[in-house]
Protein backbone atom coordinates (compact mmCIF):
# COMPACT_ATOMS: atom_id res chain seq x y z
CA UNK A 1 0.00 0.00 0.00
CA UNK A 2 1.40 3.05 -1.04
CA UNK A 3 1.92 6.05 1.14
CA UNK A 4 0.04 8.50 -0.56
CA UNK A 5 -2.95 5.95 -0.59
CA UNK A 6 -2.19 5.33 3.28
CA UNK A 7 -2.66 9.79 3.72
CA UNK A 8 -5.77 9.55 1.52
CA UNK A 9 -7.54 6.67 3.93
CA UNK A 10 -6.43 8.33 7.31
CA UNK A 11 -8.22 11.47 5.80
CA UNK A 12 -11.31 9.83 5.02
CA UNK A 13 -11.22 8.04 8.03
CA UNK A 14 -10.96 11.50 10.15
CA UNK A 15 -13.53 13.11 8.37
CA UNK A 16 -16.25 10.45 9.29
CA UNK A 17 -15.66 10.17 12.39
CA UNK A 18 -15.57 13.47 13.41
CA UNK A 19 -18.94 13.91 11.73
CA UNK A 20 -20.35 11.16 13.21
CA UNK A 21 -19.18 12.78 16.63
CA UNK A 22 -20.55 16.23 15.86
CA UNK A 23 -24.13 14.61 14.65
CA UNK A 24 -24.23 12.40 18.04
CA UNK A 25 -23.49 15.39 20.67
CA UNK A 26 -25.30 17.59 18.47
CA UNK A 27 -28.29 15.30 18.88
CA UNK A 28 -28.04 14.96 22.36
CA UNK A 29 -27.47 18.87 23.08
CA UNK A 30 -30.22 19.65 21.18
CA UNK A 31 -33.19 21.10 23.43
CA UNK A 32 -36.39 21.29 22.12
CA UNK A 33 -38.81 24.81 22.21
CA UNK A 34 -40.11 25.37 25.06
CA UNK A 35 -44.00 25.65 24.94
CA UNK A 36 -45.06 28.09 27.74
CA UNK A 37 -48.24 26.80 28.80
CA UNK A 38 -50.95 29.32 28.48
CA UNK A 39 -52.90 31.01 31.65
CA UNK A 40 -56.15 31.18 31.97
CA UNK A 41 -57.48 35.20 30.99
CA UNK A 42 -59.54 36.31 33.76
CA UNK A 43 -61.34 39.77 33.96
CA UNK A 44 -60.18 41.80 36.66
CA UNK A 45 -59.86 46.05 37.66
CA UNK A 46 -56.84 45.45 39.17
CA UNK A 47 -53.87 47.12 38.30
CA UNK A 48 -49.99 46.92 38.92
CA UNK A 49 -48.32 50.07 40.76
CA UNK A 50 -45.34 51.29 42.00
CA UNK A 51 -47.26 50.76 45.45
CA UNK A 52 -47.98 47.27 44.35
CA UNK A 53 -52.05 46.29 43.23
CA UNK A 54 -54.41 49.18 43.20
CA UNK A 55 -58.05 48.74 44.65
CA UNK A 56 -60.22 46.23 43.09
CA UNK A 57 -63.40 48.15 43.48
CA UNK A 58 -66.80 46.45 43.11
CA UNK A 59 -69.37 48.49 41.21
CA UNK A 60 -72.26 47.53 43.25
CA UNK A 61 -70.61 49.09 46.43
CA UNK A 62 -72.38 51.95 47.85
CA UNK A 63 -70.62 55.37 47.33
CA UNK A 64 -71.53 57.27 50.68
CA UNK A 65 -68.01 58.59 51.46
CA UNK A 66 -67.81 62.23 50.92
CA UNK A 67 -64.36 63.31 49.54
CA UNK A 68 -62.79 65.86 52.18
CA UNK A 69 -61.53 68.19 49.27
CA UNK A 70 -64.91 68.58 47.21
CA UNK A 71 -67.72 66.01 48.87
CA UNK A 72 -67.99 64.03 45.73
CA UNK A 73 -69.13 60.70 47.25
CA UNK A 74 -66.63 57.67 47.22
CA UNK A 75 -66.94 54.16 48.11
CA UNK A 76 -65.73 52.43 51.59
CA UNK A 77 -62.78 50.83 49.96
CA UNK A 78 -61.73 53.89 48.39
CA UNK A 79 -61.64 56.52 51.46
CA UNK A 80 -59.73 53.64 53.13
CA UNK A 81 -57.32 53.73 50.75
CA UNK A 82 -56.86 57.65 50.59
CA UNK A 83 -57.27 58.10 54.60
CA UNK A 84 -53.82 56.59 54.77
CA UNK A 85 -52.05 59.15 52.22
CA UNK A 86 -52.07 63.25 51.84
CA UNK A 87 -53.21 65.28 49.47
CA UNK A 88 -50.57 65.64 46.26
CA UNK A 89 -50.62 69.08 44.95
CA UNK A 90 -49.17 69.26 41.96
CA UNK A 91 -48.20 72.05 39.58
CA UNK A 92 -49.06 71.59 35.99
CA UNK A 93 -48.38 74.47 33.21
CA UNK A 94 -50.67 75.90 30.89
CA UNK A 95 -48.39 77.42 27.58
CA UNK A 96 -50.47 76.52 24.49
CA UNK A 97 -47.05 73.91 24.13
CA UNK A 98 -48.29 72.22 27.13
CA UNK A 99 -51.52 71.28 25.66
CA UNK A 100 -53.01 68.96 25.95
CA UNK A 101 -51.72 68.06 29.69
CA UNK A 102 -52.29 64.86 31.20
CA UNK A 103 -54.53 63.87 34.07
CA UNK A 104 -56.93 67.36 34.53
CA UNK A 105 -59.36 65.27 34.78
CA UNK A 106 -59.03 63.21 37.80
CA UNK A 107 -58.62 65.93 40.14
CA UNK A 108 -60.13 67.16 43.10
CA UNK A 109 -59.60 70.43 43.10
CA UNK A 110 -57.45 72.72 40.74
CA UNK A 111 -56.29 76.06 41.17
CA UNK A 112 -55.52 78.47 38.30
CA UNK A 113 -53.42 81.74 38.01
CA UNK A 114 -50.90 83.43 36.05
CA UNK A 115 -47.45 82.47 36.72
CA UNK A 116 -45.37 85.00 34.18
CA UNK A 117 -45.89 87.07 30.72
CA UNK A 118 -49.62 86.41 30.99
CA UNK A 119 -49.36 82.55 30.99
CA UNK A 120 -51.63 80.84 33.52
CA UNK A 121 -50.26 77.63 35.48
CA UNK A 122 -52.65 75.24 37.31
CA UNK A 123 -51.93 73.66 40.98
CA UNK A 124 -53.77 70.29 40.92
CA UNK A 125 -54.24 68.58 44.07
CA UNK A 126 -55.21 64.76 43.79
CA UNK A 127 -56.94 62.59 46.84
CA UNK A 128 -59.98 60.84 46.27
CA UNK A 129 -60.22 60.30 42.35
CA UNK A 130 -56.89 58.87 41.80
CA UNK A 131 -57.41 56.25 43.78
CA UNK A 132 -59.09 54.27 41.03
CA UNK A 133 -55.87 53.76 39.10
CA UNK A 134 -52.28 55.09 38.28
CA UNK A 135 -53.20 58.58 36.60
CA UNK A 136 -50.23 60.25 34.74
CA UNK A 137 -49.46 64.01 35.20
CA UNK A 138 -47.93 66.01 33.21
CA UNK A 139 -46.20 68.34 32.15
CA UNK A 140 -44.89 69.02 35.66
CA UNK A 141 -43.48 73.16 35.97
CA UNK A 142 -41.94 74.77 38.86
CA UNK A 143 -43.17 76.37 42.05
CA UNK A 144 -44.52 80.03 43.06
CA UNK A 145 -45.18 81.77 46.37
CA UNK A 146 -49.02 81.99 45.77
CA UNK A 147 -49.51 78.36 44.80
CA UNK A 148 -47.37 77.36 48.21
CA UNK A 149 -49.95 79.84 50.40
CA UNK A 150 -53.15 78.00 48.70
CA UNK A 151 -51.51 74.30 49.41
CA UNK A 152 -50.81 75.57 52.96
CA UNK A 153 -54.16 75.99 53.79
CA UNK A 154 -54.50 71.89 53.12
CA UNK A 155 -53.01 70.73 56.03
CA UNK A 156 -49.20 69.93 54.56
CA UNK A 157 -49.77 68.35 51.31
CA UNK A 158 -47.59 66.59 49.16
CA UNK A 159 -46.20 69.35 47.21
CA UNK A 160 -45.32 68.72 43.70
CA UNK A 161 -42.94 70.99 41.44
CA UNK A 162 -39.50 71.10 39.33
CA UNK A 163 -37.90 73.54 40.65
CA UNK A 164 -38.90 77.22 41.36
CA UNK A 165 -38.54 80.82 41.57
CA UNK A 166 -35.62 81.65 44.06
CA UNK A 167 -34.42 84.77 43.39
CA UNK A 168 -34.00 86.81 46.80
CA UNK A 169 -37.46 88.65 47.68
CA UNK A 170 -40.83 87.47 48.27
CA UNK A 171 -41.70 85.76 45.47
CA UNK A 172 -38.55 83.04 46.02
CA UNK A 173 -40.72 79.82 46.47
CA UNK A 174 -37.79 77.38 47.03
CA UNK A 175 -36.78 79.52 49.71
CA UNK A 176 -39.81 79.73 51.67
CA UNK A 177 -40.63 75.78 51.23
CA UNK A 178 -37.28 75.56 53.28
CA UNK A 179 -38.48 78.49 55.29
CA UNK A 180 -41.87 76.48 55.90
CA UNK A 181 -39.98 73.16 57.42
CA UNK A 182 -41.13 71.60 53.84
CA UNK A 183 -38.22 70.04 52.44
CA UNK A 184 -37.81 67.19 54.72
CA UNK A 185 -41.15 66.85 55.18
CA UNK A 186 -44.12 67.12 52.50
CA UNK A 187 -41.94 68.59 48.99
CA UNK A 188 -41.34 66.57 46.33
CA UNK A 189 -38.84 68.98 43.74
CA UNK A 190 -38.09 66.83 40.77
CA UNK A 191 -34.81 68.25 41.31
CA UNK A 192 -34.00 65.89 44.37
CA UNK A 193 -36.27 63.02 43.50
CA UNK A 194 -35.27 62.36 39.67
CA UNK A 195 -35.48 59.02 37.58
CA UNK A 196 -38.37 57.07 37.61
CA UNK A 197 -39.89 59.45 39.30
CA UNK A 198 -40.03 61.67 36.94
CA UNK A 199 -39.15 60.93 33.57
CA UNK A 200 -38.99 63.76 30.12
CA UNK A 201 -41.50 62.11 27.81
CA UNK A 202 -40.40 63.73 24.85
CA UNK A 203 -43.26 61.54 23.00
CA UNK A 204 -45.58 62.65 24.90
CA UNK A 205 -47.59 64.64 22.22
CA UNK A 206 -47.73 64.14 18.37
CA UNK A 207 -45.20 66.88 17.79
CA UNK A 208 -42.15 68.44 19.23
CA UNK A 209 -41.98 70.49 21.76
CA UNK A 210 -39.25 72.45 23.74
CA UNK A 211 -37.72 70.48 26.85
CA UNK A 212 -39.67 72.37 29.45
CA UNK A 213 -42.65 71.16 28.67
CA UNK A 214 -42.04 67.08 28.77
CA UNK A 215 -42.03 66.20 32.54
CA UNK A 216 -44.01 63.32 33.28
CA UNK A 217 -44.73 61.72 36.79
CA UNK A 218 -48.13 59.64 37.90
CA UNK A 219 -49.90 59.77 41.26
CA UNK A 220 -48.61 56.23 42.41
CA UNK A 221 -45.12 57.16 41.98
CA UNK A 222 -45.84 60.20 44.15
CA UNK A 223 -47.25 58.64 46.82
CA UNK A 224 -44.61 56.00 46.62
CA UNK A 225 -42.10 58.54 47.07
CA UNK A 226 -44.23 60.12 50.40
CA UNK A 227 -44.25 55.99 51.54
CA UNK A 228 -40.67 55.78 51.00
CA UNK A 229 -39.84 58.80 52.99
CA UNK A 230 -42.14 58.00 56.04
CA UNK A 231 -44.75 61.05 54.74
CA UNK A 232 -48.21 59.34 55.48
CA UNK A 233 -51.55 60.90 56.67
CA UNK A 234 -50.00 61.70 59.78
CA UNK A 235 -48.76 65.12 59.58
CA UNK A 236 -45.21 65.56 61.13
CA UNK A 237 -45.59 68.78 62.42
CA UNK A 238 -48.53 68.51 64.61
CA UNK A 239 -48.61 64.42 64.89
CA UNK A 240 -52.16 64.03 63.88
CA UNK A 241 -54.45 62.42 61.06
CA UNK A 242 -54.02 64.95 58.18
CA UNK A 243 -58.52 64.30 58.17
CA UNK A 244 -58.44 65.43 62.04
CA UNK A 245 -56.33 69.12 60.93
CA UNK A 246 -58.52 69.88 57.61
CA UNK A 247 -62.05 70.56 58.10
CA UNK A 248 -62.59 71.49 54.32
CA UNK A 249 -65.60 73.16 52.86
CA UNK A 250 -69.60 73.37 53.51
CA UNK A 251 -71.68 71.04 50.99
CA UNK A 252 -75.52 70.60 50.40
CA UNK A 253 -77.05 67.63 51.70
CA UNK A 254 -76.43 64.31 50.37
CA UNK A 255 -78.34 63.74 47.35
CA UNK A 256 -79.41 67.39 47.14
CA UNK A 257 -78.15 69.79 45.06
CA UNK A 258 -78.91 73.69 43.91
CA UNK A 259 -81.67 74.57 41.65
CA UNK A 260 -80.83 75.04 38.05
CA UNK A 261 -80.49 78.06 36.46
CA UNK A 262 -79.94 79.71 32.66
CA UNK A 263 -76.14 80.91 33.42
CA UNK A 264 -74.70 78.78 30.24
CA UNK A 265 -71.97 80.35 29.73
CA UNK A 266 -68.87 82.09 31.22
CA UNK A 267 -66.20 83.87 30.12
CA UNK A 268 -62.99 86.08 31.18
CA UNK A 269 -59.25 86.88 30.64
CA UNK A 270 -56.52 86.84 33.01
CA UNK A 271 -54.17 89.19 31.22
CA UNK A 272 -55.93 91.42 28.80
CA UNK A 273 -54.66 90.77 24.92
CA UNK A 274 -53.74 87.33 25.96
CA UNK A 275 -56.28 85.26 24.18
CA UNK A 276 -54.28 81.81 24.28
CA UNK A 277 -55.02 81.51 27.90
CA UNK A 278 -59.00 82.96 28.03
CA UNK A 279 -61.40 81.22 29.87
CA UNK A 280 -64.34 80.12 28.72
CA UNK A 281 -67.08 77.59 30.59
CA UNK A 282 -70.11 76.67 28.80
CA UNK A 283 -73.00 74.61 31.12
CA UNK A 284 -74.06 71.05 30.23
CA UNK A 285 -77.49 70.24 31.35
CA UNK A 286 -77.44 66.93 31.18
CA UNK A 287 -74.34 66.13 32.57
CA UNK A 288 -74.53 68.73 35.57
CA UNK A 289 -71.31 70.44 34.65
CA UNK A 290 -69.43 73.31 33.17
CA UNK A 291 -66.89 72.35 30.30
CA UNK A 292 -63.37 74.20 29.58
CA UNK A 293 -62.51 75.44 26.68
CA UNK A 294 -59.06 77.63 26.51
CA UNK A 295 -57.79 80.04 24.04
CA UNK A 296 -61.13 79.23 21.98
CA UNK A 297 -60.73 75.93 21.82
CA UNK A 298 -62.26 72.32 24.00
CA UNK A 299 -59.64 72.55 26.69
CA UNK A 300 -59.05 68.06 26.53
CA UNK A 301 -57.15 65.48 28.88
CA UNK A 302 -54.32 63.99 26.77
CA UNK A 303 -54.90 61.01 28.93
CA UNK A 304 -58.63 59.50 27.96
CA UNK A 305 -59.53 62.72 25.15
CA UNK A 306 -62.11 64.31 27.98
CA UNK A 307 -62.59 67.55 27.92
CA UNK A 308 -61.59 69.49 31.21
CA UNK A 309 -65.10 69.79 33.68
CA UNK A 310 -66.26 71.65 36.99
CA UNK A 311 -68.74 70.73 38.82
CA UNK A 312 -68.09 74.26 40.36
CA UNK A 313 -66.25 77.62 38.90
CA UNK A 314 -64.91 80.00 41.07
CA UNK A 315 -63.61 83.17 40.24
CA UNK A 316 -61.37 84.50 43.13
CA UNK A 317 -61.46 88.22 43.05
CA UNK A 318 -57.88 89.53 44.51
CA UNK A 319 -54.90 92.32 44.08
CA UNK A 320 -52.22 90.94 41.16
CA UNK A 321 -48.71 92.67 41.87
CA UNK A 322 -46.09 92.41 38.98
CA UNK A 323 -43.53 91.72 37.73
CA UNK A 324 -41.67 92.67 40.55
CA UNK A 325 -38.59 91.23 39.13
CA UNK A 326 -36.04 90.60 35.92
CA UNK A 327 -38.02 87.03 35.66
CA UNK A 328 -41.34 88.68 35.70
CA UNK A 329 -42.36 86.91 38.71
CA UNK A 330 -46.16 87.77 39.87
CA UNK A 331 -47.10 87.85 43.71
CA UNK A 332 -50.98 88.11 44.44
CA UNK A 333 -52.81 88.26 48.20
CA UNK A 334 -53.59 85.53 48.88
CA UNK A 335 -54.35 85.95 52.55
CA UNK A 336 -57.20 88.46 54.12
CA UNK A 337 -60.53 88.69 52.19
CA UNK A 338 -61.67 89.64 48.86
CA UNK A 339 -65.02 88.66 47.10
CA UNK A 340 -65.70 86.01 44.50
CA UNK A 341 -68.37 84.95 41.94
CA UNK A 342 -69.33 81.00 42.26
CA UNK A 343 -70.70 78.95 38.80
CA UNK A 344 -72.90 76.24 39.59
CA UNK A 345 -75.61 73.94 38.18
CA UNK A 346 -76.29 77.37 35.86
CA UNK A 347 -76.57 79.69 38.64
CA UNK A 348 -73.92 82.27 39.07
CA UNK A 349 -73.70 83.46 43.18
CA UNK A 350 -72.04 87.10 44.32
CA UNK A 351 -69.53 85.52 47.52
CA UNK A 352 -66.58 86.59 49.82
CA UNK A 353 -63.68 84.60 50.18
CA UNK A 354 -61.46 84.61 53.55
CA UNK A 355 -57.96 83.11 54.33
CA UNK A 356 -57.02 84.40 57.98
CA UNK A 357 -53.24 83.59 57.38
CA UNK A 358 -50.98 81.64 55.18
CA UNK A 359 -51.62 77.66 57.02
CA UNK A 360 -55.55 78.86 57.16
CA UNK A 361 -57.96 77.30 54.86
CA UNK A 362 -59.60 78.91 51.62
CA UNK A 363 -63.31 79.59 52.65
CA UNK A 364 -66.40 81.02 50.78
CA UNK A 365 -69.26 82.58 52.40
CA UNK A 366 -72.52 83.58 50.80
CA UNK A 367 -73.43 87.19 51.13
CA UNK A 368 -75.37 86.77 54.29
CA UNK A 369 -72.06 85.90 55.42
CA UNK A 370 -72.70 82.08 56.01
CA UNK A 371 -70.34 79.37 54.41
CA UNK A 372 -71.11 78.69 50.92
CA UNK A 373 -72.65 75.40 50.22
CA UNK A 374 -71.36 73.75 47.28
CA UNK A 375 -72.28 70.89 44.95
CA UNK A 376 -70.44 68.08 45.24
CA UNK A 377 -67.16 67.58 42.77
CA UNK A 378 -64.61 68.91 40.97
CA UNK A 379 -64.00 72.66 42.13
CA UNK A 380 -62.10 75.07 39.76
CA UNK A 381 -61.09 77.96 41.14
CA UNK A 382 -59.60 80.74 38.99
CA UNK A 383 -57.68 83.98 40.49
CA UNK A 384 -58.09 87.20 38.64
CA UNK A 385 -57.04 90.51 39.98
CA UNK A 386 -59.67 93.15 40.94
CA UNK A 387 -59.95 94.89 38.10
CA UNK A 388 -60.79 91.74 35.55
CA UNK A 389 -64.01 91.63 34.35
CA UNK A 390 -66.31 88.44 34.14
CA UNK A 391 -69.33 88.10 31.84
CA UNK A 392 -71.96 85.61 31.90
Amino acid sequence: MTKKYLLILGLVVYIFSTSATFAFFGFRGRTQPKVEKKQPITETTEKETALGTLLKIDPAEPKDEPCPLNGKLYTKMEKEAWSKRRPLAVMIENSPDARPQSGLTRADVIYEAVAEGGITRFMSLYYCDAQRDDVVLAPVRSARTYFIDWASGYNRPMYVHVGGANLPGPANALGQLSDYGWVMQNDINQFSVGYPTFIRNKNRLSRPVATEHTMQTSTEKLWAVAEKRGWTNINPETEEDWAEGYKGLSYMPVGQETKEGNVLDVKYDFWSGYKQFSAEWRYDPEKRLYLRFTGGEPHKDLNNDQQLFAKTVVVLKTKEKGPIDELRHLLYQTTGKGDALIFSNGQAYQAKWAKLKRTSELKFYDKLGKPFKFNRGLIWISVLDNSNEVTY
